[in-house]
């Protein structure tokens, strides 16, 4: 496989709030929204969201920095439109 990651094995890190040395976990992800333009975060945390996440095939990604200090806003990502997972290529 790789550089390919199965979507249910990178829905699994990205779930993994924090590392065993008690760190965040972070990871890069790259995505398409529902126009078609493809947006990159370099690197990014999981956060929750108001609506049902796994209804609506929905995670929240709040963009960081190398601190870890929050950069914008949480972003609504569809589990459908992922295209990159820490480098990897997501499949189904």
């Amino acid at each position: 496989m790789g550089n390919k990651i199965r979507r249910a094995d990178a829905l699994r890190e990205m779930e993994t709030r924090e590392k065993a040395n008690g760190k965040a976990s972070h990871f890069s992800l790259q995505f398409y929204l529902k126009n078609g333009e493809l947006v990159s975060f370099p690197r990014a945390v999981m956060r929750g969201l108001r609506a049902d996440m796994k209804r609506n095939r929905l995670r929240g990604i709040l963009p960081v920095d190398s601190n870890g200090d929050p950069i914008g806003h949480i972003h609504a990502v569809s589990i459908d439109n992922l295209r990159e997972f820490n480098g990897m290529q997501v499949v189904i």
